[in-house]
């Protein structure tokens, strides 16, 4: 198998927070692989095939007037990618509860002790969508629950809602690369109950689940709650991130208009986690 090319892009910023956890999000988003921080910026990779010219025109953070961002971009022929995200990993732990770390990681003393290889997918803990997402899920009983983690990334919130006594858990990701990512985390941390597949909302078609997760975006969230909607049993419980705090309205008006009612949120540096059950 022949070493895909990379395209490089080094960016710029200043401020940098929380400019560089946004930009981050937004470019994981939109196709890169692998970010690592720098003392200016970050540094971001994607494959060049799925590079094209106009792919950072939607990125909303580059048009922002509260950041002043440049940037220069190079093609890449390798890059070994463990090296760099191991040298810029750190473990974090949420409310004093979950920890997120890597394998060489020491232990620490936490009720729910998470261990991944993020490598080059989206949801180590520090992000501030993940981290909330996290939050949500210690704050709620998950025991016996049938649950489904929608863009799982690294499967990070799948092997914490099992540690927490859900059962089964459906893990999807449209990505390949967090598809094997997730499988491979959730081995790594002695799961039974996950399930994973590969592709998007179309496989929930005649699926039932008491909780859906599904930290995306703000597109692929509106398209989709419909679908998360008629998804959940009664009085089931939907958690929502992957957008900023002023689309919250906007989400909320579709989760409403499908018989789902605004519960909770959470907001960390202008993104949000909000929670919303069905009727």
């Amino acid at each position: 198998m022949s070493t895909p090319i990379y395209i490089g892009c080094y960016f710029e910023i200043n401020p940098l927070k929380p400019a560089v956890e946004i930009l981050i999000a937004e470019l994981g988003y939109a196709g890169f692989e692998s970010f690592v921080e720098t003392e200016k910026g970050v540094e971001a990779f994607i494959q060049k095939s799925e590079w094209n010219e106009d792919i950072l025109n939607d990125i909303y953070i580059l048009n922002s007037e509260e950041f002043k961002i440049t940037y220069t971009k190079e093609e890449i022929q390798q890059v070994n990618w463990n090296k760099e995200w191991e040298k810029n990993f750190t473990p974090i732990i949420v409310d004093n509860t979950c920890s997120v770390r890597a394998p060489f990681h020491e232990k620490p003393e936490v009720a729910y002790d998470i261990v991944i290889e993020p490598k080059m997918s989206f949801g180590t803990g520090h992000h501030e969508t993940t981290h909330m997402m996290i939050q949500h899920l210690l704050k709620n009983d998950l025991k016996n629950k049938k649950v489904l983690d929608m863009g799982c990334g690294t499967g990070v919130l799948a092997i914490l809602a099992e540690m927490k006594g859900a059962k089964p858990i459906d893990a999807i990701d449209i990505d390949n690369w967090c598809f094997l990512n997730t499988i491979e985390n959730v081995e790594r941390n002695n799961c039974e109950c996950i399930t994973t597949y590969e592709g998007d909302a179309s496989l929930l078609m005649d699926k039932e689940y008491d909780v859906i997760i599904a930290n995306i975006n703000r597109n692929i969230l509106l398209n989709d709650i419909p679908t998360y909607a008629k998804t959940l049993t009664k009085h089931g419980m939907l958690f929502l991130s992957g957008f900023y705090k002023e689309d919250l309205g906007l989400i909320t008006d579709k989760c409403v208009s499908n018989d789902l009612v605004y519960v909770t949120s959470f907001d960390r540096n202008n993104w949000i986690a909000a929670c919303y059950k069905l009727n």
